[in-house]
């Protein structure tokens, strides 16, 4: 993994000593508030230890928790194995029992609230989270909006939390990983299952409502 090596960009930014900002690569889930397992586990400790080293050099700093990406996940509603659209018009695989909330945002959208940060004092040594409320479902919901666009119902298979751990165990890189991601995500829920205070973070939309974002209902209209 190449995320340790920002460790270099660290020691450029002490000698360069006029950095006003740095954002490292971050995006994805808030990794202080993971609840994942092996292997997902050691790569989000990996960003932790990234984040720790630009906190105990006093870096002016963004961390950006974007959540899911629309294309990766939306395209395919998340289904184990699909790496692309379009989604599941017959049988929809449900990790859990689905009532677990998740946030997915279109790319060009996470960009745009990413630039805004950079000059802004308000998320300066923040965690800028895009958990927009219109993005924001549960699977089950989820999947309910989708089948209302498609006017049928979908055979819906949910996977139990004991299933999921055993196939994570029992498959190879880069499948274990994606599995303990989905995991942590539509299980433990680790992209709701907390509040945002302004001690540590802010809300991209309501800081920023000006920015017009795609919606998960607007994104999924192209499948159909």
């Amino acid at each position: 993994m190449q995320l340790l090596d920002q460790t270099k960009i660290i020691a450029a930014i002490n000698e360069a000593g006029n950095i006003k900002r740095f954002l490292p690569s971050e995006f994805g889930n808030d990794v202080d508030w993971s609840h994942a397992v092996e292997p997902a586990q050691s790569v989000f400790a990996m960003k932790a230890y990234i984040r720790r080293a630009i906190e105990a050099e006093g870096i002016p700093r963004t961390y950006v928790s974007c959540n899911c990406f629309a294309a990766f996940f939306l395209s395919t509603l998340a289904q184990p194995g699909q790496m692309a659209p379009p989604p599941p018009k017959e049988t929809v695989v449900i990790m859990g029992d689905g009532n677990a909330k998740a946030v997915f945002n279109k790319e060009d959208d996470i960009g745009t609230f990413t630039i805004k940060t950079v000059d802004d004092p308000r998320t300066l040594n923040k965690i800028l989270y895009i958990r927009p409320p219109l993005n924001t479902y549960s699977f089950n919901d989820l999947v309910s909006l989708w089948e209302n666009k498609l006017g049928k119902t979908l055979q819906r298979i949910h996977l139990p939390e004991e299933k999921i751990l055993k196939d994570i165990q029992e498959s190879t890189i880069p499948t274990n990983v994606m599995l303990a991601i989905n995991h942590a995500v539509f299980v433990k829920g680790d992209q709701t299952n907390f509040e945002i205070f302004y001690s540590f973070g802010v809300e991209a939309s309501a800081l920023y409502p000006d920015v017009k974002y795609t919606t998960v209902d607007e994104y999924l209209n192209q499948f159909i």
